[in-house]
């Protein structure tokens, strides 16, 4: 398994970072490899997205989300199998730091080449930089889904979180 980490900071408080990350239909505004996301229900994305040049879709599960703090996943169906979460910091004056952290397991040659080159986290900090510059320029979130799955007190790779801290 592969493991990424990047992370931003938006010029916009908590609550807006959060709540646009919940539009998961937006995403092909705001994250050049994203085609199409569809919200099935509270807790499962259909996705299609172009990844290491070829078309593919798949479903995910949102397995924890606490609003304001963090929206974890995994693949449940097809496509590349990952998971990971997003934590939300607030940083006072209006700023947020968006942490993410994906866990993946690349597939074939070229994917296999690629993470030994850094590619998968560069593209994931490309697409992050793609969300502070959408976030940032509206000022405020397309819309907001403020319900919560699982528990405050959940594991998450083997440690204890306790409210994301």
């Amino acid at each position: 398994m592969a493991m990424i980490h990047e992370s931003v900071q938006v010029k916009v408080p908590v609550r807006a970072a959060y709540d646009q990350w919940t539009q998961f239909e937006e995403f092909p505004k705001i994250m050049h490899g994203v085609r199409e996301a569809h919200q099935l229900d509270e807790t499962h994305v259909r996705w299609r997205a172009e990844i290491w040049g070829k078309d593919m879709e798949w479903e995910s599960q949102i397995t924890r989300q606490i609003p304001d703090k963090l929206i974890e996943w995994t693949t449940t169906a097809g496509g590349p199998d990952n998971g990971g979460f997003v934590e939300f910091r607030p940083l006072g004056n209006d700023q947020t730091e968006v942490n993410v952290h994906v866990n993946y397991e690349p597939r074939g040659v070229a994917a296999t080449i690629g993470n030994a080159l850094g590619v998968a986290s560069r593209t994931v900090h490309s697409e992050l930089e793609r969300y502070k510059e959408f976030i940032e320029k509206r000022g405020k979130p397309t819309g907001a889904w403020r319900g919560e799955v699982g528990g405050e007190r959940e594991t998450w790779s083997g440690k204890t979180q306790d409210s994301c801290d």
